[in-house]
């Protein structure tokens, strides 16, 4: 059921068509942005998305990009063990390469390694994996030392897809 208060509806879970295309997954970026407003947990329709979020948690068919992003609300929101847990079951899905860590879509064929050819991921890979580096650092109390040597595999990952002129490929 959806309810007014004061024109914002405090239920969220909302549907998206299109890429990853499920209702976790646009309610996770909308709680993200109300959290880094900041508004606090207890603020009805935060409190009622995390809610949503936490069901979504469970669902063992998560995808990827989706983990990251409940991975990276669970941090802002301050729940630690859903953080924790996603961020353990993302790191089971981790591509290690050359000493650096990432995630890539499910079934998507690794790259080949071509002489003079320096792949740059889809843009939808990088983002993902930031989403992973941003749930890895946002963390109370501060990240703990394994975390962020973990996170600098990651940092390391994302640096390497920067583009000529210091960029990235377009995202969303």
């Amino acid at each position: 059921e959806d309810m007014e208060v004061g024109g914002v509806s405090t239920y969220l879970c909302v549907s998206l068509q299109g890429g990853v295309d499920n209702e976790a997954t646009l309610t996770a970026y909308i709680t993200i942005a109300l959290l880094e407003i900041p508004l606090p947990v207890t603020y009805s329709v935060v409190r009622n998305a995390l809610f949503c979020l936490e069901t979504a948690a469970d669902q063992k068919e998560n995808h990827v990009y989706t983990k990251a992003l409940l991975a990276y609300a669970f941090a802002l929101a301050g729940n630690r063990d859903k953080r924790k847990a996603l961020l353990d079951s993302l790191e089971k899905e981790a591509v290690r390469k050359d000493g650096s860590v990432h995630w890539q879509r499910p079934g998507k064929e690794p790259e080949a390694d071509l002489p003079f050819h320096r792949h740059r991921a889809p843009s939808a890979e990088v983002e993902m994996t930031a989403y992973v580096l941003l749930a890895q650092l946002t963390s109370q109390p501060a990240p703990a030392q394994e975390d962020l040597a973990f996170a600098s595999l990651i940092a390391k990952w994302i640096s390497s897809q920067q583009n000529p002129s210091g960029g990235f490929s377009s995202t969303q």
